[in-house]
């Protein structure tokens, strides 16, 4: 699965690799990588792939699940199809609560003890993914774990999942993507290395330069 689902976000450009001109992240950190996977939705061929590989994670490792809840906004529609397919409740989590009407944070009927599976598109430091587990365990739900499309696997991310003892399963990851890049002639057969250095140190601009 790991392997087709690569393929299809490189097909469509959901992800772009492009080491020789970094892309310059909010934060200063210079990328080899950019991640939007929410091309996937405009691309049915692929979104059909996505959407029932969510739902064979979800069956095979958070078989107990009875609600799914989407993170705002790029989860949301994720979770509408997922929850579609297999025929429970979905809902989301919004990244504040609203300042009018209910207030409401969780949009969406969820009961105290429901067993929820979060949807999330991109992992890379895992904040606003823990932040929404947080947000509904405080609600009362018991959070199995989290469902996503493609991590990157930064040590962040995975320390703050640890942390906060949250499980997350993804369809795809980094290593299997610059695998089939480099085997599509996508990106170099060199620029493997470089790609995985930035994964692990985003902040060490040495992976530009080909440091060791």
């Amino acid at each position: 699965m790991k392997t087709d689902i690569a393929k299809g976000l490189l097909s469509i450009e959901a992800v772009f690799l492009r080491p020789e001109e970094p892309f310059t992240w909010a934060s200063g950190i210079k990328s080899p990588i950019y991640c939007d996977n929410r091309l996937t939705l405009t691309a049915p061929e692929v979104r059909i792939k996505v959407e029932e590989g969510l739902v064979a994670t979800i069956r095979e490792h958070y078989p107990d699940c009875e609600v799914v809840m989407g993170t705002s906004t790029a989860g949301i529609a994720h979770a509408a199809i997922v929850g579609h397919l297999m025929n429970i409740p979905m809902g989301y989590v919004r990244g504040s609560a609203k300042d009018h009407g209910r207030t409401n944070q969780i949009e969406g009927k969820l009961l105290p003890g429901q067993k929820v599976v979060v949807i999330e598109d991109l992992i890379s430091t895992g904040g606003s993914a823990v932040d929404t587990v947080e947000v509904l365990r405080s609600a009362g739900a018991e959070v199995l774990g989290i469902a996503s499309i493609f991590t990157y696997g930064m040590k962040k991310g995975l320390d703050r999942f640890k942390e906060h003892q949250v499980k997350n399963i993804s369809l795809c990851d980094l290593d299997t993507l610059v695998e089939v890049a480099a085997e599509t002639g996508y990106i170099r057969e060199s620029d493997k290395e470089r790609i995985l250095k930035f994964r692990d140190n985003p902040s060490d601009e040495g992976w530009m330069k080909g440091d060791k």
